[in-house]
This record gives structure tokens, sequence and C-alpha cells, in this order.
């Protein structure tokens, strides 16, 4: 049976558990459960702090799990990346007083105060560059005007959080995370087929299913505009001037792609969602 680790909380967990869901598996009914066991697919969900799943991972305790990439670098475990889930994105950055800092090499010697001290410690180590480490749970950006830290690394969005305490944003980016499948053994049994219904997962949600008719004159100009994943599917009509055309299409450009086939001459252009898929 394969052990799978869930976030429970945070930003990670709705969109896992939806995710899941609509990968055909059964997860928890009692959102204070710790566990659920899916016999069908032969799965058993454990229910952990997103902060944990890595290490649980690591330590061959458990399977599988989804967690975020600044979470499982900032555990330094065994468990490694096998597939990108592309949800919870984040930004890692260093912020400081306005004009106190301009380069990476500013930093040595200084205090820097984050909650990912091992993933922030690791890219300062890389860059040759040495610090005083401030480990903090949460909150850093008060950390400077508390005078525990010089300057900070945490998370960036918009920056008005960081803003608002009197903080600017320098230097490079450490990393550019999102949500990630983990595991320490991604040969074991089960997990091939759960990185499949999850890829298959975004497929649905990233792509449309486009049909379309168009007059064979116009058809390599279509085809140009959907040429599908590998190629588009064509169907004869029962006017043989005209051809039926289906393609997956990106779901943000569907407008766009329709105005582009009806210039082309396509008609009868419509829309389907996809429910699951397998590339």
């Amino acid at each position: 049976m394969l052990r799978v680790a869930v976030p429970n909380k945070g930003s990670l967990s709705e969109t896992a558990a939806e995710m899941l869901a609509e990968a055909g598996y059964a997860g928890r009914r009692d959102p204070r459960a710790l566990s659920a066991l899916d016999s069908r697919n032969d799965v058993e969900f454990f229910y952990l702090r997103p902060r944990d799943i890595a290490t649980y991972v690591g330590s061959g305790a458990l399977d599988v799990g989804i967690t975020g990439r600044d979470l499982l670098l900032d555990s330094r475990s065994e468990a490694r990346e096998i597939a990108t889930l592309d949800f919870a994105q984040s930004t890692f950055r260093f912020a400081a007083p306005p004009g106190r800092f301009a380069e990476l090499s500013d930093l040595a010697g200084v205090r820097i105060a984050t909650s990912y001290p091992a993933l922030v410690g690791d890219f300062l180590a890389r860059n040759g560059v040495q610090v005083t480490m401030v480990g903090l749970d949460g909150a850093v950006e008060s950390a400077v005007k508390l005078g525990v830290a010089d300057a900070v690394a945490d998370v960036v969005e918009t920056g008005s959080t960081l803003r608002a305490q009197g903080l600017e944003i320098f230097g490079p980016v450490i990393l550019d995370s999102t949500a990630v499948l983990v595991s320490a053994k991604p040969d074991l049994p089960g997990i091939a087929t759960l990185q499949r219904r999850l890829q298959g997962v975004l497929v649905a949600r990233q792509y449309v299913l486009l049909d379309y008719d168009v007059p064979l004159d116009h058809l390599e100009a279509a085809t140009k505009i959907t040429p599908g994943l590998e190629s588009p599917t064509l169907s004869p009509l029962h006017d043989p001037q005209w051809v039926a055309v289906r393609a997956m299409v990106p779901r943000a450009e569907t407008n766009h792609v329709m105005d582009e086939l009806y210039e082309v001459g396509a008609r009868a252009i419509l829309v389907s969602a996809i429910h699951a898929a397998r590339i």
C-alpha cells in the first residue's frame, strides 16, 4: 500500500486535497482526521504539517508526499522532487531598510532573519557569503524594526508587507518555489500512477478541447493556430469542402484562439472542459 503525506493546513492543503480528489482518490471526510484509507486505490493518506512532510518522506516513514519546494530544501532531508504541481507559487528575496544593502556580498557578517534558515543558509554558502542566521517562526518582516536582525529573507508576493515595515527588496532571487511531489524512493509501486494522475489533473486544468469546422482551403492556416499537443484530429464532414478539427489549446488563450480561427474562416467553434487526461 502506498503511503502518501498530504498537507493538513495552510496554502498547500486545500489545493492538494482538490487535486487528489480530481485524480480519483478518496481523502478524509473529517477535517480533523490524521489519516484516511483509500482501499480501492491501495493508498493511505497521512495529513501532516507541510513543514514536516519532506522529513517523513525522506526518512522512509512515508513513500511520497506533497509539499513546497521551499520546505523540501529547507528540510535537508533525503526526499527529492519528482514532479512539479504548479500551485502555491512563491518567490524568496532579501529585504532591508532602503539603501542599507545593494548586493549579495554586502550581507557578509550581518544578521539575517528568516523562517527558512537551512534554505537561505545554503544559498548564501553557495555564493560564498557568511552571515549570522536568526531563525524565526513567521513574521520575519518585524525582525529589523525590533533590532534582532539587519536584513530578512522571506516570501515576497507584491512586497507591500515588507514596505509597510520600512524594508525594500534587493539582491538576487533566492528561490522560486511551488508545490511539488517528493519521494526518497520514486520507483516504489504506485508512485508512477499517482504522478500520472496528478499530471492529468494539471493538463485538465490548463487545457480545453476546441472543436471547429473549417474549409479545406483554410485548413493549414487554422491548424497553425491550433497545432494541439502532437497534432490536431481531423474528421471529414458531409460537405467534402469542409473538415472538422479537434485540438487541445491552453485554457488561458481560448478566446484569442477562437478569434483567430474565426478570422481564417473557421465556424461552429466550440469549447469543452477536460475533466481528466493522460498525456
